[in-house]
């Protein structure tokens, strides 16, 4: 009797993922989809794609600068800088002979310390909020997430802040203004998370495929954009105080820098900060430290 000879089995076919994934980027993009894949960022950026703050220790940490066409947000503590540090990058923008604009929800801006930091104002669109103390006055206690606490407008927090997200849409639509902020910084926390995903969500689709960089200044994360930047100013860790040449404070104290030895000559020199970047996509990390003086050295007495 006659057996059938033994055959191997042949190795099972494995499926193609390289063949795959470029199938399902081919339907992404043809969805239009295709906005947030990694594969679809370039390798190198142009000096024309990136908005400087012209800070030489910061734009290197940087891929030269803000991206265009993209919402970075700039966030920290009171005192850490974080100011001083979105007026410089609209002092330098005015220089390159852009029109920028600023979107002050508190009316904080004061157009003396603007121009120190190099802001051409003949060039800024100011657009003034309204100038209300950051008490507890000024918020509703029934003014709870989910819920309007009052019939009508609203509390005159929720109008303020209303009244500057619709100033931002409108100067983002225009597209005059190529460096755009939106100042958020004294904003509590309580109006920032009242303010809808959507709304940040539609800011960003304002601003894509654009020349305008918007930057957001506020006290937290707030909505950078998939391509955006975000910038987080602290304290100088001394290493990176020892490098940069400024005078770590101590650990218990803010990044004030003073001057004078007396109590009545004692004053504020300056700040001393330390910049975080962070932005996955480009996978831009690392930190900057810089140093800041204050812009009223000229009425101080030494």
């Amino acid at each position: 009797m006659a057996f059938p000879a033994l055959q191997t089995p042949a190795a099972p076919q494995l499926p193609d993922t390289s063949s795959r994934a470029e199938r399902l980027e081919a339907l992404l993009r043809e969805r239009k989809l295709d906005r947030t894949l990694t594969t679809a960022m370039p390798s190198t950026i142009g000096a024309d794609q990136v908005a400087p703050f012209g800070l030489a220790a910061l734009d290197a940490r940087l891929p030269g600068g803000l991206p265009r066409g993209h919402v970075s947000e700039l966030i920290g503590p009171v005192s850490s800088g974080r100011t001083s540090l979105a007026w410089t990058w609209l002092g330098a923008a005015t220089m390159r002979g852009e029109s920028v604009s600023l979107i002050d929800t508190f009316d904080r801006f004061d157009p003396a310390t603007g121009g120190a930091c190099g802001i051409e104002l003949s060039r800024l669109l100011w657009v003034r909020g309204q100038a209300i103390t950051k008490t507890t006055a000024a918020v509703d206690p029934a003014w709870l997430p989910g819920a309007r606490a009052v019939d009508g407008p609203g509390t005159l927090l929720e109008r303020t802040i209303d009244r500057s997200l619709k100033a931002l849409n409108l100067v983002l639509q225009s597209g005059v203004c190529t460096a755009v902020v939106l100042d958020f910084a004294d904003v509590p926390l309580t109006g920032i998370r009242r303010v809808p995903h959507t709304t940040w969500l539609r800011l960003q689709r304002i601003v894509e495929g654009t020349d305008t960089a918007c930057l957001l200044l506020g006290p937290v994360p707030l909505a950078r954009s998939a391509g955006g930047v975000t910038i987080a100013t602290g304290g100088v860790p001394p290493e990176e105080a020892r490098r940069a040449g400024v005078e770590a404070p101590p650990e218990s104290s803010a990044n004030a820098q003073w001057a004078g030895v007396h109590d009545r000559s004692r004053r504020l020199a300056g700040l001393a900060m330390a910049t975080r970047l962070s932005s996955p996509r480009r996978t831009v990390q690392g930190t900057a430290a810089l140093k800041t003086l204050t812009r009223n050295d000229a009425w101080a007495l030494d």
